[in-house]
This record gives C-alpha cells, sequence and structure tokens, in this order.
C-alpha cells in the first residue's frame, strides 16, 4: 500500500453529497486517512480537501489525476449509478482498489463485468452497502440466524422520503438510473436477503411517471422456510422508515432508521418475558458508514480480494432481483438490452 502498514490512503472520486457523509465518517476510523479528492474541476476539489481532510490532502480537478495518484490505496466512488462502471474500470486499470457507492451499477450485466474487471486486475471490490457492515445488523443476523428468537415468518420494510427536487436532478433521470428502487428499494431487499436468505419469488407494482421513473414501489416476496416479506421505497411520501420481523416466538423491531439503526428489540409475544435490546456487536463509527470503512481497510490487511460482508455473490443477487422488479413494472433505462 501507498501508506504506511498501518494507515490506508483513501481517494475520494466526486464530491456530491453522499462524499460528504462519507468523508466526515472517514476521518473516525482509526487507521485511514483521505489521501486526495477528485472532482471534474480543481476548485470543488479544493474545497473539499480544506473541509474534509487533512493538511496532506491532495485536491485534483481531473478524475484521472485522482487515480494517478500514488498516494492513494482505495478509491470510494460517489458518482450517480451510470457512471460507477467507467470509474471502476479506471480505477482497476490504475491499481486502485475500489469501494463503490451502491447500487454498484444499473443492472447486473455492468456489475459482472465489473467483478470481473476487479478480478483481472486482481484488486479488491466491494459494495457499499453500509448497511450490512452496521453493527446492530450483523448482531442481528447472528442472532436470528442461531434460532435465539424463533424462526422468522415475516419481514415489513419501508424507506422513503419525499423528493423535493427538481426535474433535472439524477433522482429523476432514467438514464442516471434515478428512481425509488435503486435509491431507496435497495435496502429492504438487503435486509430482507441478509435476515431470511435469497427470495424464492419476489413481485412488485410500481407508480411510473411519463419519463419512466418509478416514484414508489411495493415488493413482495417468499423467502426460504415459507417466510414472507413486504418491502416498500417511495420519494413521494415520508415513510417510518423502520424494519420489523414477526417470528413465532415474538417480533422484532428496528430503528428508527432500519438502513442505520440505533438497535433492535425482540418483544416476545406470549410470555413476560423481557424485551430483548440488541445495540450492536461493536460501536458504530460515525454515523456508520466508518464501519464500512473499517471493513475495507480489514480486508485489505488481510489480502482478500471481496469482503464477506457484502460479497460479490450477494452483491449480484440483488442487482437480478432488481432486473426482474423492473421488468416485472416496465421500469426501464436507455442502455437496458431489448
Amino acid at each position: 500500500m501507498a501508506e504506511s502498514a498501518d494507515v490506508i490512503g483513501w481517494g475520494i472520486l466526486a464530491t456530491g453529497k453522499i462524499a460528504r457523509t462519507f468523508a466526515t465518517d472517514l476521518a473516525q476510523v482509526p487507521g485511514a486517512r483521505l489521501a486526495a479528492v477528485g472532482s471534474r474541476a480543481i476548485a470543488p476539489a479544493r474545497a473539499f480537501a480544506d473541509q474534509y481532510g487533512d493538511d496532506g490532502t491532495r485536491a485534483h480537478g481531473t478524475y484521472a489525476d485522482l487515480l494517478a495518484d500514488p498516494a492513494v490505496d482505495v478509491v470510494y466512488i460517489a458518482t450517480p449509478h451510470a457512471l460507477h462502471l467507467d470509474g471502476a474500470r479506471a480505477a482497476f486499470e490504475a491499481g486502485k482498489h475500489v469501494l463503490c457507492e451502491k447500487p454498484l451499477t444499473l443492472r447486473t450485466s455492468d456489475a459482472e463485468e465489473m467483478v470481473r474487471l476487479a478480478r483481472t486486475h486482481d484488486r479488491f471490490l466491494m459494495e457499499a452497502m453500509w448497511m450490512a457492515c452496521h453493527p446492530v445488523v450483523r448482531q442481528l443476523q447472528g442472532e436470528l440466524a442461531s434460532g435465539r428468537f424463533g424462526a422468522p415468518r415475516h419481514l415489513q420494510a419501508e424507506l422513503g422520503f419525499r423528493v423535493d427536487a427538481p426535474l433535472t436532478d439524477r433522482m429523476f433521470a432514467p438514464e442516471l438510473g434515478g428512481g425509488a428502487l435503486l435509491d431507496m428499494g435497495i435496502y429492504p431487499l438487503t435486509l430482507a436477503h441478509l435476515m431470511l436468505g435469497e427470495a424464492e419469488s419476489l413481485s412488485a407494482e410500481a407508480v411510473i411517471t411519463e419519463t419512466g421513473v418509478d416514484l414508489d414501489i411495493a415488493i413482495a416476496g417468499r423467502y426460504p422456510g415459507g417466510a414472507l416479506a413486504t418491502m416498500n421505497a417511495s420519494m413521494t411520501s415520508w415513510s417510518s422508515r423502520r424494519a420489523a420481523i414477526a417470528t413465532d416466538l415474538g417480533r422484532i423491531e428496528i430503528g428508527p432508521q432500519f438502513h442505520h439503526p440505533e438497535q433492535a428489540v425482540f418483544v416476545p409475544g406470549a410470555s413476560s418475558a423481557e424485551p430483548t435490546v440488541l445495540t450492536g456487536i461493536e460501536p458504530v463509527l460515525g454515523v456508520g458508514y466508518g464501519n464500512e470503512i473499517l471493513e475495507v481497510g480489514r480486508c485489505l490487511r488481510e489480502g482478500l480480494r471481496e469482503s464477506p460482508l457484502v460479497p460479490h455473490a450477494q452483491t449480484l443477487t440483488l442487482l437480478r432481483q432488481m432486473d426482474a422488479l423492473r421488468a416485472s413494472c416496465g421500469i426501464r433505462y436507455p442502455d437496458d438490452p431489448a
């Protein structure tokens, strides 16, 4: 690694809102530092480096200059979904490891190509599904798998907020993967996958604009063991952002925001036993992005090329599910195959 053996140098590619949140958490992770930031112009890169970096953080006015920086070991790609594959390809060709914002790409075929490139160049690749690295989610996943809280029968999860943005915003752009499914629906789908296993069947209904963007989507799924899930994502309404799992022994409440929860609480259904509160297997770093940064650092130090918390197979499975749901609802992106 370009940095010392104890410090991993991060480069951030793009300087939008999610990159700023990521950089804030990065500063709290031991053994990691913001080595450089790249933008399409030097001024925003400098402003970002000054606000979130240290005295040695470099600013680059092109993505190519960022990827050529020898101080950068791993790149966090924070561009819109449709640009992820191009950014990752360039990073791998420059010899950098990659943490790529979710969803990894717009469609499965592009994600398969990204995984192929990572293997060809012998580089680490992980989708930035921070929920899968969250201490509370990981603890709940383990406890549920152990049978401690009974057999899961139904999972419910919803994530939505009103997107008050101009129609020129990327959230309303089909060519950039705008819509509720890829930005929000990926979270309940991933939670169900983590807690229940790979879906056996999924169906959905969506409200779609004239330009082809899904504003709201409701998903129903059947999972191993006869478990069911109902999942919702919305760009038009304020959902609870909570999740719950009903088991044959009680009910688990996850929140107040299930994709980065403060706790999970198991309430027995037919006994007078006290609720069991799970607060995580380790401290939450920042708002939770720090834990995925920590996981990337662990993997790089151990020489891994994918994370067991967010393996390539899981990322591809979720994208296949979203491809199928899009097809069933009539949600198409410009470059989708005919």
